[in-house]
């Protein structure tokens, strides 16, 4: 989605570059390059999600060193927008208190000299104005906070919407999977894809006897997980954009750092590969 807009261009103290959580396609990896879990981490680590304050206060950790969940996603750059409602300004970075309607959380932005020089830099941002910071999610005691890299005032209220929406659409596209692409009748979607796996009896796919991974001999030897996405890809209906990895986790369940190393495992045997983007996978023929 952030592709498609100008709220993430280089206005503003510490614009930066483009980009969103939807640019260069799925935190899942690359269609191109080698598909190891390590590029894979990499990917999570530069992608850029929209979130409120409220999911960022929901977010999780396992440990100090653990990498931010949220909903069993793993969280790499994330950006918010938010009303001001104090500054605190010291010699080398500032603190700012963002209120965006569904929490407050503090953000910390260091001061770069010669962005302020230019008279473009977080000296513009003012208490009462609303912003847009974007950084990582950050635990110092037992106070979360934003280490913001970038942070810029907001000049349209259209943007504080569109965030709103961004991320509520974002979040359902990990929840349910990718909406149906132009032309596809969203009738062809299984009802076990769109309503999720039943509680407590693991995947919708992983007991289907009549499906053609599991009558095939060829994906037998697989892991459970590994045999599951098979078997779910299987049942899809045939088109060469394949199946989006929202609806594969959808379907079989489990952490996205689990799914992730499946498919890797899965192209690193040939068994997968991508089509039209990082985000889409098909079984190999």
């Amino acid at each position: 989605m952030s592709q498609f807009n100008d709220y993430y261009g280089n206005s503003g103290a510490g614009g930066g570059g483009g980009g969103g959580f939807m640019t260069g396609g799925s935190p899942y990896g690359s269609a191109s390059g080698s598909p190891g879990g390590a590029s894979r981490r990499t990917e999570i680590a530069h992608s850029l999600r929209p979130l409120t304050v409220l999911q960022l206060l929901n977010a999780t950790q396992a440990h100090s060193d653990a990498e931010w969940m949220l909903d069993d996603t793993e969280l790499g750059q994330v950006t918010v927008v938010g009303h001001v409602v104090s500054i605190q300004s010291q010699a080398t970075n500032n603190l700012y208190w963002l209120d965006d309607g569904t929490g407050r959380i503090e953000a910390r932005h260091w001061i770069d000299s010669s962005i302020e020089e230019s008279g473009t830099g977080s000296s513009a941002i003012t208490e009462g104005s609303y912003v847009r910071v974007s950084g990582t999610l950050k635990m110092f005691g037992s106070k979360r906070y934003v280490n913001a890299t970038h942070i810029r005032p907001v000049k349209s209220p259209h943007e504080i919407y569109f965030h709103l929406l961004e991320a509520m659409t974002v979040t359902l596209i990990w929840a349910k999977g990718a909406p149906p692409r132009a032309g596809q009748n969203p009738k062809t979607i299984p009802q076990a894809q769109a309503a999720g796996p039943p509680p407590d009896e693991g995947s919708a796919y992983a007991v289907q006897s009549h499906s053609p991974a599991t009558n095939n001999n060829q994906y037998s030897h697989l892991p459970k997980l590994e045999h599951t996405i098979i078997s779910f890809m299987l049942n899809q209906p045939s088109n060469e954009e394949g199946v989006h990895v929202g609806s594969i986790a959808r379907a079989v369940g489990g952490s996205a750092v689990t799914i992730s190393n499946a498919l890797d495992k899965l192209m690193d045997d040939g068994l997968v590969f991508t089509t039209i983007d990082d985000s889409h996978f098909k079984v190999a023929d």
